[in-house]
């Protein structure tokens, strides 16, 4: 009840007597939506744009994963064995491996310009 009262202005809205309660809609303009505007994402997503959207100092192994794997799809089914291979280091290998994964997920993609911090 208390949190009725706190989303209904300090009104007591009774549950059980449909007579006495107020349509939704009536309601709705009571509470304010927020919505933040998401930021543009890049179009073509590739192993340089990828990188640099992860960040944490990744993007230095541009030029060996170019070279070496290639395409974007490849790198998104590398496994940790390869990238260990090429040379990459412990921290970034874990960086690369969740992005990857939650870009695969659909949740996350590289921004189109990077964030200023």
């Amino acid at each position: 009840m208390a949190w009725r009262q706190i989303l209904f202005g300090r009104r007591l809205v009774s549950a059980c007597h449909p007579s006495h309660n107020q349509s939704l809609s009536s309601l709705a303009p009571q509470f304010s939506r927020f919505f933040s505007s998401s930021a543009p994402y890049a179009v073509k997503v590739g192993i340089p744009e990828f990188l640099q959207g992860i960040g944490g100092g990744v993007e230095t192994h541009v030029a060996k994963l170019e070279t070496e794997i290639g395409d974007f799809s490849r790198l998104l089914v590398t496994r940790t064995l390869k990238l260990k291979k090429l040379g990459i280091p412990c921290k970034h290998r874990k960086l690369i491996l969740k992005y990857t994964h939650k870009y695969r997920l659909g949740l996350w993609r590289p921004r189109a310009e990077p964030l200023k911090a």
